[in-house]
């Protein structure tokens, strides 16, 4: 059985061919001829370089896609973020404004307090 592996594998070694080396000028030395460049590559293999294109495409505009994602839910949180910032100072206006019409009531002459309903635009008696 040793023997008959030996015989496969000498009989498969001299079945394997092995690329030939390129000379320093470019040229192979069994040929003679250069190697293909890139567009003569990409014309002889045009299905290959189109797929490789077309998934480069796809990639490209799935990362953008999960970037948009991405930004779009910080931007939402972000928004969140602002509402309660914008309720919290409404209420703080609103207590301030408040506070001085209570204070503006104190006064006998209520001249503060229409100078208040005049700022805030205000119709009503606080």
């Amino acid at each position: 059985m040793l023997v008959r592996f030996r015989q496969l594998t000498e009989a498969a070694g001299s079945a394997i061919s092995v690329p030939p080396m390129v000379s320093p000028d470019g040229r192979t030395p069994t040929t003679g001829s250069k190697p293909l460049g890139l567009m003569a590559n990409a014309a002889k293999r045009k299905q290959s370089f189109l797929q490789f294109f077309l998934m480069t495409g796809i990639l490209m505009l799935s990362m953008r896609s999960l970037s948009q994602k991405y930004r779009v839910r910080d931007l939402s949180d972000e928004n969140a973020l602002l509402r309660e910032e914008r309720d919290a100072f409404a209420l703080r206006s609103s207590a301030v404004k408040e506070a001085l019409f209570q204070e503006a009531a104190l006064d006998p002459s209520g001249l503060l307090a229409d100078h208040l309903r005049s700022l805030f635009n205000e119709q009503s008696d606080h």
